[in-house]
């Protein structure tokens, strides 16, 4: 097995992070929980669920997009939210972000950091290249006895 750290774009020094942003590991990258955080300043940004939402999900999608996915890879999200009154609000507007199939999804109401009203971590199947070989040679594959 092996592991690849992905960085968020906007945040390049990670020196004092306990956990990756995102990880690669045999074809899935696995986006540790993101928040309505702007990166370059550390400050959480907006003030309704929605805004929230919006600025999470464009947080996820930016490490999506450095380990090689989008959002329409992703499988599944995890969710937190502060208030389950909000869920409604919440799921419009996490709905904007996902078309065709949807990923499958548990949504979990928290105690959040910092005060911030939602949190979302997300696991994505990396594209496979379309040049790539469908088959992996026999002598590679990891049930090869």
């Amino acid at each position: 097995m092996s592991k690849t750290e992905i960085k968020h774009p906007e945040l390049q020094d990670t020196s004092r992070m306990p956990y990756s942003a995102g990880v690669l590991c045999d074809g899935w990258l696995y986006v540790s929980g993101q928040g309505p955080l702007d990166l370059a300043t550390t400050t959480i940004v907006g003030e309704t669920i929605e805004e929230q939402t919006r600025i999470t999900l464009e947080n996820v999608e930016k490490i999506l997009r450095a380990g090689g996915c989008e959002l329409s890879d992703v499988v599944k999200c995890t969710c937190y939210i502060a208030d389950m009154a909000d869920f409604d609000r919440f799921s419009r507007t996490y709905r904007e972000f996902f078309t065709g199939v949807r990923p499958a999804r548990s949504t979990i109401q928290a105690a959040l950091w910092g005060g911030i009203l939602v949190e979302i971590d997300a696991i994505a199947k990396v594209p496979v290249p379309p040049d790539a070989p469908l088959n992996p040679p026999a002598d590679e594959g990891p049930l090869n006895v």
